[in-house]
């Protein structure tokens, strides 16, 4: 059993190092982070699981970004701590961000991976949505209303 919360600021070395320790290193050199650099996440969707225990299993950040002129989020990074792969707990994550994503009116949200394993929560493929390089464009997936979004994908600002 798993108690998801949202992150606050001191679970975050926690989840930094939960990051450290299910990335490569050199995680932060991803074209995602450039993205990130100087931008706030959306708090409210950025959730911790702890067990029984207290101690932290899994972590989802979401970020703002804007595709064009869209407002879009940007879902990652998503991490379950090596021993407890395999239970379901990424997916708990992934479902319980995007209600919260919904019920705050995020019109779209996208992410950068493998689409086989993440079609199942409904992202598809996004043709004309580009990503910094070097991304694989096979791998930029998206889920919501991308009706007519297209472009780059460019750091938010109000």
């Amino acid at each position: 059993m798993y108690q998801l919360t949202q992150e606050t600021a001191d679970d975050r070395w926690e989840v930094e190092a939960l990051y450290d320790t299910c990335f490569a290193p050199g995680r932060e050199a991803l074209s995602s982070y450039r993205l990130r650099e100087g931008v706030p996440p959306v708090a409210r969707l950025c959730l911790v699981a702890r067990d029984g225990g207290g101690i932290l299993a899994g972590a989802i950040r979401f970020w703002p970004v804007r595709v064009g002129r869209a407002e879009a989020l940007l879902l990652g990074p998503v991490a379950v701590h090596p021993t407890r792969q395999g239970e379901g707990l990424g997916g708990l994550l992934m479902r319980e961000g995007l209600r919260r994503a919904d019920e705050d009116r995020w019109p779209r949200t996208m992410l950068v991976g493998d689409e086989p394993y993440y079609r199942r929560f409904g992202f598809t493929r996004l043709d004309g949505v580009e990503m910094p390089p070097p991304t694989n464009p096979a791998r930029v997936l998206g889920i919501g209303d991308w009706s007519g979004v297209t472009g780059r994908v460019k750091r938010w600002a109000r």
